[in-house]
């Protein structure tokens, strides 16, 4: 159970880890584009910009350009078209300004966006592996824990079981032993008595027959006796 939980918790991690690097990779992608586009757009409207307004300077100045005075002096003619000149030199220069401008800013943009790219996925890596490693070390305590219980409960059940095992021995054997002592003392008593008895008998039938024998012995003295005498 704590291995399938351990799994599920790194299997989140990893699935939110993904998540995050995808939507930040997504939104820097757009930001970009869309800074790219608007400098695009920027520099294609100043582009225009200018072109119309050197456009409609050229067209508003051309009358000047045939315009002549009595004294057959071009002067005017020449001012415009200093004008001109000086102005197309201002538009370009902006515009070149402009597009430099819009240049760096797409630049800084993008730099910005990659080291904000970079930074999250080097936390988000950090995060993981942080993750990773409390897990680890939870899931090392813990199966620590179960085994140290697990030895502690097989050891003290070991001992038990010794212990009632040694104390069944014990008792049979103390049971043995008294049962023993018992029958052995009840075989002698009756052996002892059986001897007795027998031997009290043997005796008494001796007797019996030495007292027969002397009876008849004597009865058999005085018959002779009495014969003899007679």
């Amino acid at each position: 159970m704590v291995v399938a939980v351990v799994v599920k918790i790194v299997i989140v991690v990893v699935v939110v880890v993904v998540v995050v690097v995808v939507v930040v990779v997504v939104v820097v992608v757009v930001v970009v584009v869309v800074a790219g586009a608007a400098a695009a757009a920027v520099v294609v409207v100043v582009v225009v910009v200018v072109v119309v307004v050197v456009i409609v300077l050229h067209l508003s100045s051309f009358p000047l350009h045939t315009r002549k005075w009595d004294n057959e002096t071009d002067w005017l003619v020449s001012l415009s078209r200093d004008f001109d000149s000086r102005v197309v030199v201002v538009v370009v220069v902006v515009v070149v300004v402009v597009m430099v401008v819009v240049v760096v800013v797409v630049v800084v943009v993008v730099v910005v966006m990659v080291v904000v790219l970079v930074a999250v996925v080097v936390v988000v890596v950090i995060v993981m592996v942080v993750v990773v490693v409390v897990v680890v070390v939870v899931v090392v305590v813990v199966v620590v824990v179960v085994v140290v219980v697990v030895v502690v409960v097989v050891v003290v059940v070991v001992v038990i079981v010794v212990v009632v095992v040694v104390a069944v021995v014990v008792v049979v054997v103390v049971v043995a032993v008294v049962v023993v002592v018992v029958v052995v003392t009840i075989v002698v008593v009756v052996v002892v008595v059986v001897v007795v008895v027998v031997v009290g008998m043997v005796v008494v039938v001796v007797v019996a027959v030495i007292m027969v024998v002397a009876v008849v012995v004597v009865v058999v003295v005085v018959v002779v006796v009495v014969v003899v005498v007679v």
